[in-house]
């Protein structure tokens, strides 16, 4: 029997990026089938109620920005794929969540998260205006123009939002986390338990 993985992320999270990278390798060792979520990871935390980002001291030095990216760079290593710190600037995350999530309405939700990742995450991109979303939405495949003009519309919101409360639901406090049969794995290094817990047809506790 086929099991589903939710991986609920965010475009903006150096982990998310991470861990997609992993999701095809997951795919074939395991047989699973994994369904792309995107949200804005700010949404989920200020509906948890927990968001160690817009603490004034981060609750510990795993929230350190110099010790993640360090992390970052060493995880990328390993996994053989490339990563630069994105620069600073005004990144609008949120609307590149509703982005990915209209490519979902058109089935391509996966294709243009990966192009996001890779414009954020590899090419170090500071900002995606509006036209470049266009630009990279054209060059999945998609029609840029449609995808725009959808990333606004209620429906697309409202999907959004699902994916939120579907997190939230599952007991989920950030991203990247996994949720199959019942069970929750969050971040990019819980990927070997997920893998081990699907490849043995499950065996593992619940919370």
């Amino acid at each position: 029997m086929e099991r589903s993985v939710d991986f609920f992320y965010g475009i903006g999270s150096r982990y998310s990026y991470l861990a997609s990278t992993q999701m095809p390798a997951l795919e074939r060792d395991t047989g699973c089938r994994v369904r792309w979520r995107p949200l804005y990871s700010s949404a989920l935390m200020l509906k948890r109620g927990m968001h160690p980002f817009r603490q004034e001291t981060p609750p510990s030095g795993q929230y350190d920005w110099r010790y993640r990216r360090y992390d970052a760079l060493c995880w990328a290593a390993y996994y053989g794929v490339p990563y630069t710190e994105p620069s600073d600037g005004i990144k609008e995350y949120e609307r590149y969540a509703l982005a990915c999530v209209a490519a979902g309405r058109l089935d391509r939700c996966k294709t243009l998260s990966q192009a996001l990742f890779a414009a954020v995450f590899t090419e170090g991109r500071n900002a995606i205006a509006d036209d470049d979303l266009r630009r990279i939405a054209d060059m999945t495949g998609l029609d840029g123009k449609t995808l725009l003009g959808m990333i606004d519309e209620p429906e697309t919101r409202a999907l959004h939002d699902r994916n939120v409360e579907d997190a939230v639901a599952a007991g989920a406090f950030g991203v990247p986390t996994f949720v199959s049969g019942g069970r929750l794995f969050w971040g990019n290094d819980r990927l070997v338990l997920l893998k081990d817990f699907l490849s043995r047809g499950g065996g593992y506790p619940t919370a």
